[in-house]
């Protein structure tokens, strides 16, 4: 019953997420900055990390207020500067104003509830991607990855931090590392590349739960079960949404009409297109995996239902003569030999007896009596 209550709450809570992010920007001009979000917004936290390939070439740095920012001068050839939280949109804009970033960037950035895509401006792109992860519940949630591809720059603006891309960070680091080679187009192939491995790591724990769902559900039924069979359908639904424009959106990369990706970047990302067809491939067969337990439950309920009715039927049938010789002798009726005979009522119990049991052991022969 707790969990049916807190089924019933966070659905609620979504209706009443989506009634507020319907109606955050009505009314508003295109361009303007607002955000729109499941939950408030983060407290803002920049880093930059600028790098060449040169030994001692690295650079990172935290901005804490709006004058580091104004002065900011890079140092190295390449750098990244990545956004955790979307509360300071003083310092969005004045990002925004620094590299020559359109209105509608900025707004998409503020609006977390973007589909995966990817636009080109002039002398960069814009790429929104949503990172997927389960909750505590095993709900599968996501948020939202904005990012903004420069010659030699890379933006990007998470909702929170989540800890992702620590190792990217650390591969950069790295003198020797290919990160450090390629620069910021192959950075942003490896962001993208970790996105589409959370994919793989929620699609397992999804799987593995699949499985031992399927275990319980044949050893014994529950109706919380097929609660989280649906739970389990909404969730893949919510990768496949997140999937398949994924999958388009590297694939616009690899083609790269606006040759911000150099070929070898090309050959890396062909292959990130390969595992989101995977990824979108392995979708499909865990939810007809989930169909499936739903099936097997439907069906061993259905059984059990029978097993119940044949079994209770089974003693009815057992005890309608019981009662028939009982009604036959509780009528009160003078001319009945056997009530004044000595030994009348034991043998009417006697009979009532090796009725019962006969029939009994007769239906347990034909297996008609079985355990529930």
């Amino acid at each position: 019953m707790a969990k049916h209550r807190r089924d019933a709450t966070s659905a609620g809570h979504r209706r009443r997420i989506k009634a507020h992010l319907k109606s955050a920007k009505a009314g508003l001009a295109p361009g303007s900055l607002q955000y729109v979000g499941a939950t408030e917004p983060m407290p803002t936290l920049a880093t930059l990390i600028e790098f060449g390939q040169n030994e001692g070439e690295f650079l990172e740095t935290k901005f804490t207020d709006l004058d580091q920012g104004r002065e900011f001068r890079p140092t190295y050839s390449h750098y990244w500067l990545n956004l955790h939280g979307l509360e300071d949109q003083e310092l969005l804009k004045l990002i925004g104003r620094r590299f020559h970033l359109h209105p509608l960037v900025l707004e998409d950035i503020l609006n977390t509830q973007q589909r995966p895509k990817v636009e080109t401006y002039p002398g960069y792109l814009f790429i929104t991607s949503r990172l997927i992860f389960r909750d505590d519940d095993g709900v599968v949630d996501s948020e939202q990855i904005s990012l903004v591809v420069g010659r030699n720059f890379l933006l990007t603006f998470q909702e929170k931090s989540t800890g992702t891309f620590a190792s990217i960070r650390e591969s950069l680091r790295n003198t020797e590392s290919q990160l450090r080679k390629f620069g910021a187009d192959y950075l942003v192939y490896a962001l993208l590349d970790k996105i589409v491995d959370r994919y793989f790591a929620v699609l397992e724990q999804i799987g593995e739960r699949v499985d031992d769902l399927e275990d319980e559900i044949i050893e014994e039924l529950n109706p919380d079960q097929m609660q989280e069979v649906q739970q389990l359908r909404r969730s893949l639904q919510s990768l496949k949404r997140g999937l398949w424009p994924l999958r388009e959106v590297i694939n616009l990369l690899q083609r790269d009409d606006a040759d911000f990706f150099k070929d070898e970047t090309q050959l890396y990302l062909r292959d990130a297109y390969d595992h989101t067809v995977q990824l979108i491939e392995s979708v499909e067969a865990l939810r007809e995996a989930v169909s499936g337990l739903q099936d097997i439950y439907l069906a061993l309920q259905s059984q059990t239902m029978n097993t119940q009715m044949r079994t209770l039927t089974v003693f009815t049938i057992i005890f309608s003569p019981l009662t028939l010789i009982a009604g036959v002798y509780g009528m009160n009726f003078d001319n009945m030999p056997e009530l004044h005979w000595e030994w009348g009522y034991f043998a009417v119990l006697a009979l009532m007896g090796i009725l019962g049991v006969g029939l009994g052991l007769f239906f347990w022969l034909r297996r008609w009596i079985d355990p529930v």
